[in-house]
């Protein structure tokens, strides 16, 4: 048998010994989630009376989509508290979860807040995760703010053991969720304004990454983005993603990946290249060869547009998976790339 087939079996098999070493992943009922979209802002268009709930939310993200500017528009929270190395401030918006509300935020300061990182963890990750990157960077002198997001560690509710509600099949729920993650960076970007951050970068990595890339889209002042895996679409990650079977097992029979992806296209990163180009950034995109989290042919779809859109960016592309690439060597070389990238250029 060929090596590279070995490698690739070896490599499949890894990736599926760490993906299902958690054995708390619930099949959660179908949801459409319309009611959500109460405080995103925006206005249905065409309003039709009778209509079910796909066609009201379908309208009601397509009209997110059309006016983004607004969709993912923050206001500046007014409660910013520091203590003890840890960063509390209320969320712009606003869910039924009173521990969801408020955002936390893990401080390393570096010797100057001149730059400033902010770190973005992945779907699921414990409250200590990524520390290691952003001491990565106050080791060279540059300040990381690692942020927790929604439905995660501290802002976990309290009948959940994963972060479910940030992704799952409630439809309205996983908008939301996203919608508030990037209102949530905005903010933290703000408060890094004030401790006298003259050049922010951000670090995203797997669901962060989505987030860091909407964020960047809308917000002109993230001019080093470093995004650890890449992909296009929102709905195509969730139903074909070796991570999210048990969130497609509840959308099968009710609803398919185009309308899904309709549905989910206002929280997917390639609705915004264009907005996304608007302003000068520097940018990495790391994926990874075997991912069956990210599929593959989505990361290269990303790397294609970012080639079309003339994005300023540097690509890598490491030889694991998507959960291996959290394992050595390779989180040590994926740690080398993306600290070195926003070294260089932030």
């Amino acid at each position: 048998m060929p090596l590279q087939t070995l490698y690739s079996r070896w490599m499949n098999r890894w990736e599926e010994n760490l993906c299902f070493r958690a054995n708390n992943r619930v099949v959660r009922p179908f949801e459409w989630g319309a009611e959500w979209s109460a405080g995103w802002g925006v206005e249905e268009a065409r309003p039709a009376n009778g209509d079910g709930p796909r066609e009201r939310l379908l309208r009601i993200s397509e009209a997110a989509l059309a006016d983004s500017r607004r969709f993912y528009q923050h206001t500046t929270p007014s409660d910013f508290q520091l203590h003890d190395g840890v960063l509390r401030f209320s969320s712009p918006a606003r869910t039924p979860y009173p521990e969801n509300n408020v955002v936390h935020g893990q401080w390393f300061a570096g010797k100057s807040t001149r730059r400033c990182v902010l770190v973005l963890p992945h779907w699921n990750a414990p409250g200590q995760a990524h520390n290691g990157l952003a001491r990565a960077f106050q080791k060279f002198g540059v300040s990381a703010l690692r942020l927790s997001l929604p439905y995660h560690d501290y802002r976990m509710p309290a009948e959940l053991e994963r972060a479910d509600y940030a992704v799952s099949s409630n439809i309205g729920r996983t908008i939301d969720a996203t919608r508030q993650a990037v209102l949530d960076i905005r903010a933290a970007a703000d408060w890094l304004e004030q401790q006298g951050a003259e050049r922010i970068g951000i670090v995203g990595t797997s669901l962060g990454s989505c987030y860091a890339f909407l964020a960047s889209a809308h917000d002109e002042r993230f001019q080093v983005n470093a995004f650890n895996h890449c992909s296009t679409y929102f709905a195509d990650v969730a139903w074909l993603g070796l991570s999210t079977l048990h969130v497609r097992q509840s959308l099968e029979g009710v609803i398919d990946l185009p309308t899904l992806r309709r549905l989910w296209m206002c929280i997917s990163p390639t609705a915004y290249f264009d907005k996304y180009a608007t302003h000068p950034k520097k940018s990495l995109f790391l994926y990874t060869k075997y991912d069956t989290t990210f599929p593959v042919s989505l990361s290269e779809e990303t790397i294609r547009m970012a080639r079309e859109h003339k994005l300023d960016h540097k690509v890598v592309v490491l030889p694991c998976g998507h959960y291996t690439l959290g394992e050595a060597p390779f989180k040590y070389v994926d740690g080398y790339q993306v600290v070195s990238f926003v070294l260089r250029n932030l």
